[in-house]
């Protein structure tokens, strides 16, 4: 399918919203469901990472006073400049492995099977850095992201660089990832959203520029629509995440990835499904 029909731009969309701030991986989903849905290609992984847009909208909303009173507090805040510098410093590993190694990435791992390993891989590293955050609280130092200094700002940064590899999840690579190096579930779960922001923002005109030349007018309708459908499902995800993180844990997203994967791979191995 070289054009998504809007149906197809709509489940996208929704599928996009629903999975990227959750640790279960945005792009193993679109890449799976475009599989599903007969919409892959070029084009497809151009329009998985252009409607992400309307996640990082989504979040933009939900937290716009806290990101105006930083932007304006820039010039005479100390906490302001040290929140927009932690931002910086994190995204500054993916932004550079990325540009190094996306062409690679893409030709290679952008199909279910290799998303299906990483999804059961990622699982196995929740469980292990939930069972550690409960067994050894005392090795949760920060709980406000305000509190975070660069030096951890650079560790989360390199876990979100992992996600590179489709189906680790860049909120679940930073989320956990977090948690690892001494954050709080909840003050490593709102950094992820701070950090898609910047990241997500970066990936969108780079892909858009760098793919110009396969996109045209006719496109916008369904990138239009698959952006709306990812704003509103984002919007309603990022809202019941916040309530969710303050009092569980990443456990049970542990294994949904686990039987999400274990169906694909298997799936694959006795030829019921062909993925492409």
């Amino acid at each position: 399918m070289d054009q998504p029909t809007l149906l197809t731009a709509v489940l996208l969309g929704i599928v996009e919203g629903l999975t990227e701030f959750l640790p279960v991986s945005s792009t193993g989903h679109l890449i799976v469901a475009g599989s599903l849905l007969g919409y892959t290609g070029e084009q497809a992984k151009v329009f998985e990472i252009a409607i992400q847009a309307g996640a990082i909208l989504a979040v933009v909303w939900e937290y716009r006073a806290r990101l105006m009173a930083a932007v304006a507090g820039l010039a005479s805040d100390p906490g302001a400049r040290r929140f927009a510098l932690n931002l910086l410093i994190a995204f500054l590993p993916a932004a550079v492995l990325g540009l190094a190694f996306s062409r690679a990435i893409k030709a290679h791992l952008f199909a279910p099977v290799p998303v299906a390993c990483a999804f059961v891989a990622g699982a196995l590293v929740i469980l292990w850095a939930e069972r550690r955050q409960k067994t050894r609280p005392e090795t949760i130092r920060i709980v406000r992201v305000d509190d975070m200094r660069w030096t951890d700002a650079l560790k989360v940064g390199f876990a979100q660089a992992l996600a590179l590899v489709p189906g680790t999840s860049r909120s679940g690579a930073t989320i956990i990832g977090g948690m690892l190096f001494g954050l709080s579930r909840p003050a490593a779960t709102e950094f992820s959203f701070f950090l898609a922001i910047p990241t997500l923002l970066a990936a969108t005109a780079y892909e858009l520029v760098k793919n110009r030349q396969i996109l045209s007018s006719h496109d916008l309708p369904a990138f239009g629509v698959g952006f709306v459908a990812s704003f509103i499902s984002a919007f309603i995800c990022v809202r019941w995440l916040i309530r969710y993180v303050s009092h569980h844990d990443f456990v049970p997203f542990a294994w949904y990835r686990i039987a999400f994967g274990g169906v694909i791979l298997a799936t694959a191995y006795f030829g019921l499904v062909r993925w492409d």
